[in-house]
């Protein structure tokens, strides 16, 4: 009996259990023993649509928001802050309800094994967004009632993953969403203020509802894909600077190095947070916002030309996934003239 348990126990503490192996094992019995029969009937549950089966993939989800929120925006501290206007329903402990953080602290599922990275690489963040001064290296346990302004994006972000179970989560989503929490959570008008998790959720979904084909594998290659936006920012480049064009074409340096980052995060990675809201201005005032991001890359391309003429490979790469150049306003006014130019 004694090896026949650890069978079981050796089937069940892998982060992904082998459901046929399990299967084989209980179909002769489960042992009693340590509550093996409990923790086998939930995997061993028949119906995928079950409320088990759900909350092990809302918890695969979770866990993956739960990593990214975690480090947004580390060259400041505000994400680290507690809130004023915390959840009360949530918190209140007369309530029965599970806070995220606590969800996260209490599955058992390993975080590498959920990782749903848009492009398969571990990193999406630029070198930009580095721990600042300002910032705090671990997140502190806030007392009892507190919640961070962290954990309020975390709840925006899982709540959409599970109304739209098409597109869930994908990792870079956090990016979008910080910029429009932090400017509704920092309003000087308090009564606005009080409501910044509705409106950043009302907001964050109706940007999502423009954009969310960038993040959509299956549409890469179609008219809405990435791939195609990322050729038309090289087709631009052809018609405004075809010398520089024709040089990052013969070093190979395709866009999918640099321009995926910038088009998929609105070049929320490339600018610290004041300059990207200052971006965002500009482009939610246009009506062509996302033909104009596209000139604002061209832009950022053609304001290094002279550094990227004269470099080789290695030192384009570098220039064009830690840009360089921190004057946002010479950048759209170049991309003003980029458009006027038509």
């Amino acid at each position: 009996m004694t090896a026949r348990i650890a069978d079981f126990q050796d089937v069940l503490r892998e982060p992904k259990i082998a459901l046929g192996k399990l299967r084989e094992l209980s179909f002769s019995g489960i042992p009693c023993e340590g509550g093996l029969r409990c923790l086998c009937w939930k995997p061993l549950n028949p119906n995928p649509d079950s409320r088990w089966n759900t909350y092990f993939k809302d918890n695969e989800v979770l866990l993956q928001i739960d990593k990214d929120v975690r480090r947004l925006c580390p060259d400041i501290s505000f994400f680290q802050r507690p809130t004023d206007y915390p959840c009360l329903l949530i918190l209140d402990p007369q309530n029965e309800f599970e806070t995220l953080r606590k969800r996260v602290e209490q599955t058992t599922l390993k975080s590498q094994t959920v990782a749903k990275n848009r492009i398969g690489v571990t990193n999406m963040s630029s070198p930009h967004k580095s721990p600042g001064p300002n910032s705090l290296s671990e997140y502190q346990v806030l007392p009892n009632g507190c919640e961070a302004h962290w954990e309020v994006v975390e709840r925006i972000l899982f709540i959409y993953a599970k109304l739209n179970p098409g597109i869930a989560y994908v990792q870079g989503m956090n990016e979008i969403v910080g910029p429009l929490y932090y400017t509704f959570a920092t309003d000087p008008n308090s009564e606005w203020k009080e409501h910044a998790e509705a409106d950043t959720f009302f907001c964050f979904t109706n940007l999502m509802s423009e954009i969310r084909d960038n993040f959509i594998k299956s549409l890469d290659d179609s008219q809405c894909g990435i791939t195609y936006k990322m050729e038309k920012v090289y087709s631009t480049l052809k018609e405004k600077d075809v010398e520089l064009y024709l040089k990052l074409q013969e070093q190979n340096i395709k866009p999918q190095f640099f321009a995926f980052r910038w088009l998929t995060l609105l070049l929320s990675q490339e600018f610290l947070l004041p300059d990207v809201i200052r971006i965002w201005d500009t482009l939610f005032a246009d009506d062509n916002r996302f033909d104009f991001l596209l000139l604002v890359c061209c832009a950022m391309l053609i304001l290094i030309r002279e550094q990227l003429l004269g470099g080789d490979f290695t030192l384009n790469m570098r220039l064009l996934q830690d840009y360089p150049i921190t004057d946002v306003h010479h950048i759209l006014q170049k991309a003003k003239e980029l458009q006027d130019s038509k």
